[in-house]
């Protein structure tokens, strides 16, 4: 499966589907929307958000989740977005309240309107729930991006920083303010390249657990079962085909679309601690291993990446993020966030900085997470998904949450078992909750 697929998997439409069952439609802002309506209508209808990519209308996260939801009796509908960048958080919930409007124009005013994003369509649900018209009766966030931009630009440069200058200092590697995807493919090639040499040498390797903890990727890549714990050397292998085989190539591409869509850089390593911001990372233990069986002096590194780091954040591009792309955390409907253990492109700690951040909003009585064993960006079974929406339902229809988000109830459901406990790890280099109020962010801002 591409990396596009991945992301952005879509319907397309249907060759067989009715007048009567298939809408779209143009929206005044440019944005294009499309919907599915069963012949027998529950009175639910979905609003679906799509990931990062092309900007293409879509109704649901694959065909086959959709088949089980129409045969469900839901009708579904979903915007394309509209906006210069495939970061397009500047229009997307505006968008998706538009094509919700269109549809029910043609069909009728919902009973109930459920809210579903995927990855970053993830952190647009996020944002419908703070909808204070209540358009919608509650959202489900599947590897949502729900720790918002100015966390994703941060803990990414980070990682991307760290691998630049320990493994290849001598090399000017652009790392922010690309003129073009040109410019940041070139970039991100030349930057895999670098970590796949790398992975020859122990202390290469032992650089690159570093950088991957930085950036929080998971120890946890292929494979039915994770690596045993202290298995490091294999940890660090599939840190290493995370990020050389495509993780790099897709954030830095993906970095120049949020600078376009923020105009300009949100993210800085200027003023970093980098002691102190791998100290909160659950790989530490990992890294300090490979580290001296590599014979190399951690602390070295990590006082010279706090000693060499120079890159500031543009205070504009910092504001408009922080407007269109960070939740606020002050939910209106009761929202489940369900996340893989091990995700590699949104990582599994974002839900720890959100629901730190709807708790200090005073609304975490609406707010529940729940997690799958598994590895993979979005690598749900559409029995899980589908779970997790009838235990949204219930907790709108009844007002209590009770045991319905819990593990064993979403696996009795689903038929899977791949609902587990989970403590969530802390999100390296995330920006503080507190600071997260205004445009004057800069280097030093995390919470380490």
């Amino acid at each position: 499966m591409t990396i596009t697929t991945l992301l952005v998997v879509g319907l397309a439409p249907a060759a067989d589907a009715t007048e009567a069952g298939h809408h779209t439609g143009q929206l005044p802002g440019g944005a294009t929307w499309v919907a599915d309506v069963p012949e027998s209508w529950n009175g639910t209808i979905i609003l679906y958000s799509h990931g990062f990519g092309p900007l293409v209308a879509q109704d649901a996260p694959d065909a086959a989740t959709a088949t089980a939801l129409l045969a469900g009796g839901y009708a579904l509908v979903g915007s394309s977005y509209s906006g210069p960048s495939w970061w397009a958080l500047e229009s997307a919930v505006g968008d998706q309240f538009g094509a919700l409007a269109a549809l029910e124009a043609k069909i009728g005013a919902a009973k109930r309107t459920i809210a579903w994003g995927t990855s970053m369509g993830g952190l647009v649900s996020a944002r419908e729930a703070e909808d204070p018209h209540h358009r919608i009766d509650g959202a489900l966030t599947t590897c949502g991006l729900v720790a918002g931009a100015l966390n994703l630009d941060d803990y990414q440069l980070h990682g991307e920083y760290a691998l630049s200058h320990l493994l290849a200092p001598e090399q000017a590697i652009k790392l922010v303010r690309y003129g073009s995807q040109d410019e940041a493919a070139a970039a991100a090639a030349t930057l895999s390249e670098v970590t796949s040499d790398a992975q020859a040498t122990p202390a290469g390797r032992a650089r690159i657990a570093l950088a991957a903890a930085l950036t929080n990727v998971p120890t946890w890549y292929t494979g039915a079962v994770p690596p045993a714990p202290r298995d490091y050397e294999t940890q660090e292998a599939q840190q290493e085909q995370t990020l050389a085989g495509f993780v790099l190539g897709f954030v830095m591409t993906g970095r120049y679309q949020i600078e376009l869509a923020a105009g300009g850089n949100s993210a800085a390593t200027r003023g970093t601690d980098y002691r102190a911001l791998f100290g909160g990372s659950s790989h530490a233990q990992q890294v300090r291993t490979l580290y001296r069986r590599a014979g190399l002096n951690l602390d070295a590194d990590l006082a010279k990446l706090s000693r060499d780091a120079d890159i500031t954040a543009d205070p504009g591009a910092v504001a408009t993020l922080t407007r269109t792309s960070v939740p606020t955390g002050r939910l209106r409907v009761p929202e489940l966030a369900i996340h893989t253990v091990a995700d590699q492109l949104v990582p599994v700690e974002q839900e720890n900085w959100y629901a730190r951040r709807v708790a200090a909003a005073g609304t975490g009585h609406l707010l529940r997470q729940a997690f799958v064993q598994g590895a993979g960006h979005c690598a749900f079974q559409p029995a899980e998904t589908i779970a997790a929406l009838h235990a949204l339902e219930a907790r709108v229809s009844t007002g209590r949450w009770g045991r319905g988000a819990e593990p064993e109830r979403l696996n009795a459901a689903a038929g899977t078992g791949r609902y587990v406990r989970f403590e969530v790890p802390h999100l390296v280099g995330a920006v503080s909750n507190a600071k997260v109020h205004g445009s004057g962010i800069e280097g030093g801002r995390r919470d380490g």
